[in-house]
């Protein structure tokens, strides 16, 4: 049974099942997606509101008389009687965990004409840190911060593949940043980021490099490394056919001429392609096409003096040969390893990713055949604009590739995506719902929300506007791994960073002084 608690906001008047009514006390102000707690015969039920109305004892032809004849200065003291009793805001809520001895999700209404009050730390202490945790934020009641921490068991969430989808500038970024700090020092999970924006690693701005223990945890290549770092630069040996496969869209017959050239001239076949050497059974026009299509969609080419230029700079025939190797090493050994991205076009960009998921698939699958996959931390790539590889027309077109094979069959082998998108909805059905945790920031498109709530691990039937009206930093969490959709509020990165440095500054300092 709920405790009386002096902090009442309304009371249960109607409703069914999926829609309880809630009249708000005066002077208390129910929020859009307000956790609410209200009393049961057993313990208490966990209620979201989703929805805000007026309600009123006045009838609707009256209201707008007395609207009309104030508005219009006809009396000055017109109004109506009891404002506080007579006018009155209704929230629509519906159940979503029963708290007793075990909680789970609510088959039961809360005690009829019972009052509701704000949810307190006390009403959530059932959440637990797991043994693997990722922090996210805090739980959020509406706008209001509720002093409990929220995480993510890392070792299931990862391997079971995350989505964050939002619309721009609702801190898709920010959030991943949080995740990686609050992980980087306990090398359970082996993180790769494909960063596009070079945000992650904090360059010129606080970032992952400030971490009180990034040295031994975090990696960061770059085309022009600062001091300390790595050179991002892969020899063209690297490269096999199969690296291709739905990143650079190719025709069926040259799709064959470049598994010729890997044939008659092994790791050198990409550079002969770039020569336009000829071979046996290849076209010479297929040749020249594979030639402009590596020249403009890769940027290598053949100087006039006969070398090979790498427009980008990330690619070589001579240097870069224990690039993937010290990759996928780093990622085995539950480290985050970082690629600047920034000047790569996007298929560049991709098949670098490609190349070393590649690899350490081929390498966990190994693992999982000698019966020594369980000794190795969970692997994790985060991807931006995920569509890229995950889309609808981009998997029709260009078939499937290494990103879309691990969203499928990847946590059998302790891999997952965390992918990040702005477009929900070109994402195929069959995949989204592979994606078992889902991050969901503030989204104003409503075919994004209906594509998210239809593919949640939770019933989010009802939060479309909880959705819509999330602010830059809120989020609902949805996840196979949570008793229910959690609202999160996701701390400033700038400030989480400083505030994570500044404790563990002070554990030391007790440590050394004890």
């Amino acid at each position: 049974m709920m405790t009386e608690n002096s902090d009442i906001c309304g009371q249960i008047i109607a409703g069914e099942f999926t829609k309880i009514l809630i009249r708000e006390k005066s002077n208390s102000k129910i929020e859009l997606g307000d956790l609410l707690v209200a009393g049961t015969s057993e313990g208490y039920l966990i209620l979201q509101v989703y929805d805000l109305i007026y309600g009123s004892q006045i009838p609707q032809p009256m209201r707008e008389h007395l609207s009309g004849m104030k508005l219009e200065g006809i009396g000055s003291n017109l109004g109506f009687v009891e404002p506080h009793l007579r006018n009155y805001v209704l929230a629509e809520a519906r159940g979503i965990l029963n708290v007793t001895d075990t909680p789970r999700s609510p088959k039961i209404l809360p005690d009829f004409f019972g009052t509701v009050r704000a949810i307190t730390p006390d009403d959530l202490k059932f959440l637990s840190m797991p043994t693997n945790p990722i922090y996210l934020g805090k739980i959020r009641s509406g706008s209001k911060i509720v002093d409990v921490k929220v995480y993510l068991d890392g070792e299931e969430a990862l391997r079971h593949h995350v989505l964050v989808p939002s619309t721009t500038g609702r801190g898709k970024s920010n959030l991943i940043k949080v995740m990686l700090w609050s992980i980087l020092d306990k090398k359970k999970f082996g993180i790769l980021v494909l960063d596009p924006h070079d945000e992650y690693y904090g360059r010129n701005s606080l970032g992952l490099k400030d971490h009180k223990h990034q040295k031994g945890n975090l990696l960061y290549y770059t085309s022009d490394p600062p001091a300390g770092t790595n050179t991002l630069i892969i020899n063209l040996g690297s490269i096999d056919p199969d690296h291709l496969n739905g990143i650079v869209r190719l025709t069926d017959a040259q799709e064959q001429a470049i598994r010729s050239y890997r044939q008659n001239f092994g790791q050198n076949w990409m550079l002969e392609v770039a020569k336009g050497t000829d071979i046996e059974g290849v076209n010479r026009t297929t040749r020249a096409v594979l030639q402009r299509i590596f020249r403009t969609r890769l940027g290598i080419r053949i100087n006039e003096e006969g070398n090979l230029v790498s427009i980008n700079r990330i690619f070589s025939d001579s240097a870069g040969e224990s690039t993937i190797k010290d990759i996928v090493n780093a990622l085995e050994n539950g480290k985050i390893v970082i690629l600047d991205t920034s000047k790569l076009g996007d298929e560049t960009e991709l098949l670098v990713g490609s190349i070393i998921a590649n690899e350490i698939l081929e390498r966990y699958q190994n693992y999982k055949t000698e019966g020594t996959l369980q000794e190795k931390p969970t692997v994790s790539i985060v991807i931006e604009e995920a569509p890229r590889v995950l889309g609808h027309e981009q998997l029709e077109q260009s078939g499937d590739n290494i990103y879309s094979t691990i969203a499928r069959e990847g946590r059998k082998f302790q891999i997952g995506l965390i992918a990040i998108t702005q477009v929900t909805s070109a994402i195929p059905r069959d995949i989204l719902t592979n994606l078992n945790t889902k991050i969901i920031l503030g989204n104003e498109m409503s075919t994004e929300r209906r594509a998210i709530i239809d593919s949640a691990a939770q019933d989010l039937s009802q939060d479309d506007r909880n959705i819509a009206s999330l602010d830059k930093g809120e989020a609902i969490v949805t996840s196979i791994f949570t008793k229910f959709a959690v609202p999160i509020q996701i701390p400033k990165f700038e400030d989480y960073a400083k505030s994570q440095n500044s404790q563990n500054s002070k554990k030391e300092k007790i440590q050394f002084t004890g």
